[in-house]
């Protein structure tokens, strides 16, 4: 077996085929993308139910498409943010790392799904060359019901609101609730497993843990793996914490705190709390730790009683 795997692995490298892209092929999520990039057709919605019932049965393929489907409604939420936050629209690479595709082309495909349905407002502008975004038509999803709600709350300020409630719970009985950081400054830190700004994000967030924890302050590691489909264990959380030297408590993002904090689009988004329960930051996107860290030493040298 060993041998088989050796020989496949040789062949690909000789053959100019990456390892990763080899692998990649074979999960549920690839071979449902690339059947569907085979299968679009211009003015015809993809019917998630046939492909659900008649062409990829599995348990793991199920888990894949019903990945997919979330991702299609969250897409054009993600385009909206990311224009209205950076003044640009995201590239195909960006929008394959925050919805955990393999490429910059699995992203072009799910692109073309919106754009061949009829049923989805083209909201988006593409060179036809390269398939990237060039032009958003950000009121033109304000005003589709069925985007409007999240994008206007969504694109709203969040800075001097009341922090909106959260129940958090993770493995080994991790609890963290928003009473029971009364009194703290609170670093809400949403992310998922594998998006690349988050990863670069953590260490640093880590670090301001350390530095700031005897002052009153705490990062909440709100993981939204199982509420985007990603099927990441527990233990797979705890060895990645290990590895990074996160001490800061990881437990599991909720469909309800990610409606009652605007249905979050881009990951990391993070809110600064201060004692008082007042957000008084917040970042969509990766944040540079000379920002946070400015911000949050601010907070911890507010008095708890002072409003």
């Amino acid at each position: 077996m060993r041998k088989t795997i050796r020989s496949i692995l040789i062949a690909a490298a000789l053959l100019g085929i990456g390892v990763q892209c080899l692998l990649a092929q074979s999960t549920p999520q690839a071979k449902i993308l690339k059947y569907i990039r085979d299968h679009l057709k211009a003015g015809q919605p993809v019917r998630v139910t046939d492909l659900y019932n008649t062409v990829f049965t599995t348990p793991e393929d199920h888990a894949a498409l019903n990945k997919l489907y979330k991702d299609f409604f969250r897409i054009p939420m993600f385009v909206v943010q990311y224009q209205e936050r950076f003044s640009t629209p995201p590239s195909l690479k960006t929008i394959a790392e925050q919805f955990s595709l393999d490429s910059p082309k699995e992203a072009d495909t799910l692109l073309r799904v919106m754009e061949t349905d009829p049923r989805v407002p083209k909201f988006i502008t593409r060179n036809p060359k390269t398939g990237e975004i060039t032009k958003v038509d950000v009121e033109m999803i304000r005003n589709d019901p069925r985007f409007a709600q999240g994008a206007s709350h969504e694109l709203a300020g969040w800075e001097g609101k009341t922090a909106p409630a959260f129940d958090l719970v993770g493995a080994g009985d991790k609890h963290v609730s928003s009473t029971g950081l009364d009194g703290k400054v609170a670093l809400l830190y949403v992310w998922f497993t594998g998006c690349p700004p988050c990863m670069k994000e953590a260490p640093a967030l880590a670090q301001l843990q350390r530095e700031f924890q005897a002052k009153g302050f705490e990062v909440v590691g709100a993981n939204a793996d199982d509420l985007l489909g990603l099927g990441i264990s527990e233990q797979a959380h705890q060895r990645y914490a290990e590895r990074e030297g996160i001490t800061f408590p990881i437990v599991q993002w909720t469909k309800e705190s990610n409606q009652v904090y605007g249905g979050i689009s881009i990951y990391p988004t993070l809110f600064l709390i201060n004692r008082q329960g007042t957000i008084i930051g917040h970042w969509v996107g990766f944040t540079s730790p000379a920002t946070l860290r400015e911000a949050i030493s601010k907070a911890v040298a507010e008095p708890s009683g002072k409003h």
